[in-house]
Parts: C-alpha cells; sequence; structure tokens
C-alpha cells in the first residue's frame, strides 16, 4: 500500500473546506491562491465544500472573487445542499427556516416554502442574522412537537479573532431551552453530502482528497465517504487536537500550501 505525502500523487479531485483552510477572515490563508493555481496547473479539479450555511451560492461566488478565486456554481457544494435533499427526500416542503436570508434564498428556489407557522420542522442553519424574535419562534414550534433539523455540527466558525459561534453552539442554546435535539444533522461529516457528487464526477475515491481544518467534520467525512483525509492546522484543529484524536488523518500539513510543493 502505497503511503500518501503532501504530494497527493494520483489525486484528481479535491474537495476543498473554505473557513479555515482556503481563508480566515475573509482574508485568503498564506500560500492558498498559489496552491489553487498549483491544482489547475496539475489538472486537479477543485471543488468547495463548505458547511457554513449562512451564504447562498451566489454569494460564495461574489465572496470567492472578490479575494481572486474564480469559479462557478457547480463547483460550489454546502451543507444547504445536503439538507435541502434531506427535506425532499423526506417530502418535507414547509420549514420554519432559522437562517439568513441566503439560505431561505436556497431553500425556496428548490420548492422548500421557509413560513412563520403550519410548518413539517424548523431548520437550523448558521444564522449571523439571528435575533431573538426568530430564536423566539423556533423554540415555540419546538414546543409545538414540530421537529428539529440541523444544516451541520459545527461549533464554531473560525475567525482571525477566534471561534465564533456556529450551529453547533446554537443547538446547545436551544437544547438548554427546550430539551430538543435534531433528527437529523446533515452536512459534514455525511458521507452522502459528497457521495452522489463523486459519483457523477466519475471518480474512484482513491482519487479524491478531502482537505479541511476540523476533525469531527472534515476529517470524519473523509473517512466516512473513504477519500483521502488532508488535515491543515490553519483552522480550528491543533495538534494537541491531532494527538488527543481516536485516529490519524492520511496527510497532516501545516496549510494548503504545503500540498503539491513540487512543480508539474
Amino acid at each position: 500500500m502505497i503511503t500518501m505525502d503532501e504530494n497527493l500523487n494520483g489525486i484528481k479531485i479535491v474537495l476543498l473546506d473554505l473557513d479555515g483552510t482556503i481563508y480566515l477572515g475573509g482574508v485568503p490563508i498564506p500560500g492558498a491562491l498559489e496552491f489553487l493555481q498549483r491544482c489547475k496547473e496539475r489538472g486537479v479539479k477543485t471543488i468547495f465544500l463548505s458547511n457554513n450555511s449562512s451564504k447562498s451560492v451566489n454569494q460564495y461566488l461574489v465572496k470567492l472573487k472578490s479575494i481572486g478565486i474564480n469559479t462557478v456554481a457547480e463547483n460550489i457544494l454546502l451543507s444547504t445542499h445536503d439538507c435541502i435533499q434531506w427535506l425532499k427526500a423526506k417530502g418535507w416542503n414547509k420549514v420554519y427556516c432559522l437562517g439568513t436570508n441566503g439560505m431561505k434564498e436556497m431553500m425556496e428556489k428548490e420548492g422548500i416554502q421557509c413560513l412563520d407557522e403550519g410548518v413539517d420542522c424548523v431548520v437550523l442553519g448558521y444564522d449571523t442574522e439571528l435575533t431573538y424574535q426568530k430564536l423566539s419562534q423556533a423554540t415555540i414550534l419546538l414546543h409545538q412537537k414540530k421537529p428539529l433539523v440541523a444544516t451541520h455540527p459545527d461549533i464554531v466558525c473560525p475567525s482571525e479573532n477566534g471561534g465564533l459561534p456556529d450551529v453547533g453552539a446554537i443547538l446547545k442554546m436551544i437544547e438548554a431551552a427546550t430539551k430538543v435535539q435534531p433528527i437529523v444533522i446533515t452536512g459534514k461529516p455525511r458521507a452522502e453530502m459528497v457521495l452522489g457528487l463523486l459519483e457523477k464526477e466519475g471518480v474512484a475515491v482513491s482519487e479524491v482528497a478531502m482537505i479541511g481544518d476540523r476533525l469531527y467534520t472534515d476529517m470524519e467525512m473523509a473517512k466516512a465517504a473513504g477519500v483521502t483525509s488532508v488535515l491543515v492546522l490553519s483552522g480550528e484543529a491543533t495538534q494537541t487536537d491531532l494527538e488527543n484524536y481516536e485516529w490519524h488523518p492520511d496527510v497532516v500539513v501545516d496549510s494548503v500550501s504545503n500540498l503539491f510543493p513540487n512543480s508539474a
């Protein structure tokens, strides 16, 4: 068995986390743009994969372009996509969305109505527009026995000033008030988020690497999907976290700047 290293030999597609992996606080991580250029030179396809459900695909396209990254909508996969697919499979098309306008835009575009009452469930996303009024309405619905769905489990969103409260943190608050836990948490680390895409791309899992900064989402997804796991220490996970974790990713580097070090 060939041991994988930072050269990522044989990899045709990289699934790239964004926050903490490609940028931090909206600023590219040193060497990230050069890494993306090396991917292009090697013919490695880059698919941006994020649990951050606060923005729509269009908003991500604008954000990425603003920091010098040009891509297309088809190469952006969010936890919101996975949540939408789960809701559709369940037959639920009326939800109370505790999320941003960008998230609601994506859901409504897929035929899922975002309403205040008469809903199938409460959907919690990374709501950077959170208000007490919205939180109260969600809580009222949960007290009425409406099920809770979460877009992803991330506890914090990395920033240059430290971790900011994300869905996982809000879930703790909701649980404290209602004793309700989500019936499903979509997004990473659910393998289903990427397996359909990889089948569509026609690649074997051995030809795919998941690159991210979180052990409990990015690396667990890689393990669940059977793709190469590449942990970067530029975001949430630290060397201490890694040493205390139950298993070791295939490759560990300080940042994406260490990957594909040799010219094509």
